[in-house]
């Protein structure tokens, strides 16, 4: 394989000294050149073709979790307005029926998590009272064993949909709401959380208002236990939620907020906990005020009840109401209006979102009460946003899913455990983020020679075999061999006129059909969207 010298993208305006020059692992493709101002302007409001331009393509690619053949149809038969209203409505989406089969049949489809946190809390005391020793060591590694089981299905889970759901910015709405309430599977009992958390907590409201997004997660188990709600009562505050819930998922760390605010919250967020056992026994002015829906426990014995100020507003005390109030008067902020339009832009747009269009986000925002799907509707078809195609370089999810989607076209996989060997080779496993800010959005964390070095060895393990994805997972005899054609109706539709002439260099001297993958996979063309 020739070596050739990486020219990094013209119009990057941060980018990472260490690409230059780190030429075996992109193949060495220039970048394509920068549309004008007046081309973006035109593309935005030019009525959608039947051919397809550079643009087209790369709104696709954003829009999405990567090119494939349906998607590709979709947008054509449909152009980008309609295209996205399908995409907001995502009620009649069914995934393929090979898919829906292979996740039908794993356990974290269909566990009730209030009954399984109950028998893993009871099966830990159980083992907890055994004498130490070996059996008291093989228990213990046995229930670890069924989490970690547990836990890899919900991502399994999470990958197959990301690969083959029509539903596109779902997936990618999921994978952005979960990285945004990121909770660590390795801490307490996440880890048989994980799968309940993303199906009830995040996937059911990440086109909703964002109020009822950030209620659903601050009741969820996973959420109280990772950042220690559960611990949080009248007397014996613990702050951890409250700090997180406003710095991290809600108003920004510049939002002007003060530790005597944070205080005031975590007074509020005391009696908020997980419980799946009995009820506790409450004196009987309590009894009606304590709530309990599935795993999640308000206990009025738990809570202070003394009035707070937070934000400058009285919060009178007078139990969950206070929680929900509070909760409430945050997401209404112009700052939590800007921070979540700021945080949708840099992972949908650029690493440095354009000001205005983050303004008109946040606006949205705010006169739509957080509906977040009018916010992304505001995104999607601003000029701003067609203005900044094809200088957004992949995360590692992103860049694993669409390659996989690239090249095996729809065709099912029957083995994700490469795509999640890839993503933690990357640093970007699910649930895998140690803290609760979440995998950071912009170029500068996943360029490093390191970085580009494994995307190449991923892009020669895809384009030279099936990379184990067609291994049952079984361990018995795969089902299929050999390499994608990634040189097909799809590459020659949608990518091949709008590559760049450096790109079309190093292709031409490819060696093999699976170098050509290689290069493919691993040039700008494909790593920018």
């Amino acid at each position: 394989m020739t070596d050739l010298p990486y020219q990094p993208r013209r119009f990057a305006r941060h980018r990472a000294p260490i690409l230059v020059g780190v030429a075996a692992t992109l193949a060495a493709c220039a970048a394509p050149a920068p549309r004008t101002a007046a081309d973006a302007q035109n593309a935005a409001s030019a009525t959608p073709m039947l051919t397809l331009h550079r643009e087209d393509v790369l709104w696709i690619d954003r829009l999405s979790f990567g090119l494939d053949t349906r998607i590709v149809a979709d947008y054509r038969r449909f152009g980008r307005e309609r295209m996205l209203e399908r995409q907001l409505d995502d009620a009649d989406h069914a995934l393929p029926d090979a898919i829906a089969s292979q996740i039908d049949v794993m356990e974290v489809a269909h566990v009730d998590v209030v009954q399984q946190l109950a028998g893993v809390q009871a099966a830990y005391k159980s083992i907890n009272a055994l004498p130490d020793g070996a059996d008291k060591e093989q228990a213990r590694k046995v229930l670890n064993d069924a989490g970690n089981k547990l836990a890899y299905q919900a991502i399994r889970r999470d990958l197959l949909r990301a690969l083959y759901s029509p539903s596109q910015l779902q997936e990618q709405m999921v994978w952005f709401w979960l990285n945004h309430f990121s909770v660590h599977q390795y801490k307490g009992n996440l880890r048989w959380l994980i799968g309940d958390y993303e199906e009830h907590a995040i996937r059911p409201h990440v086109f909703g208002h964002f109020r009822e997004l950030v209620l659903a997660t601050l009741e969820h188990p996973a959420m109280l236990q990772y950042l220690d709600n559960q611990q949080n009562a009248a007397g014996h505050l613990n702050e951890n939620y409250a700090r997180e819930l406003m710095e991290l998922h809600t108003l920004g760390v510049e939002a002007g907020y003060t530790q005597e605010d944070v205080q005031q919250l975590a007074r509020i967020l005391t009696g908020a906990g997980i419980n799946t056992g009995d009820a506790p026994k409450l004196k009987p002015e309590w009894r009606p005020l304590y709530v309990r829906r599935g795993a999640f426990e308000f206990n009025p014995a738990r809570h202070d009840f003394g009035n707070k100020i937070l934000l400058g507003h009285a919060i009178d005390g007078k139990g969950l109401g206070e929680i929900e109030n509070a909760v409430t008067l945050i997401v209404r902020q112009p700052a939590c209006a800007h921070f979540i339009s700021h945080q949708l832009a840099s992972y949908f747009v650029a690493d440095n979102p354009p000001p205005r269009l983050v303004d008109k986000m946040a606006q949205t925002f705010q006169h739509s009460d957080g509906d977040i799907a009018a916010v992304l509707r505001t995104m999607f078809l601003a000029p701003e946003f067609n203005a900044a195609l094809g200088g957004k370089f992949k995360d590692p999810t992103r860049y694993v899913v669409s390659a996989v989607r690239f090249a095996y076209d729809g065709r099912p996989i029957s083995n994700t455990r490469p795509l999640l060997n890839w993503l933690n080779a990357l640093g970007e496993g699910p649930y895998n983020r140690a803290t609760p800010d979440g995998y950071p959005l912009g170029e500068l964390s996943w360029a490093s020679p390191g970085q580009i070095s494994r995307r190449f060895e991923i892009a020669r393990a895809i384009g030279s075999g099936n990379a184990g994805l067609f291994d049952p997972e079984d361990g018995t005899t795969a089902t299929s061999s050999g390499f994608p054609q990634l040189s097909n109706r799809l590459y020659f539709e949608a990518l091949e006129p709008f590559l760049a002439a450096g790109t079309r260099t190093a292709l031409n001297r490819a060696n093999s059909q699976q170098e050509w993958n290689t290069f493919l996979l691993s040039s700008p063309d494909f790593n920018y969207e």
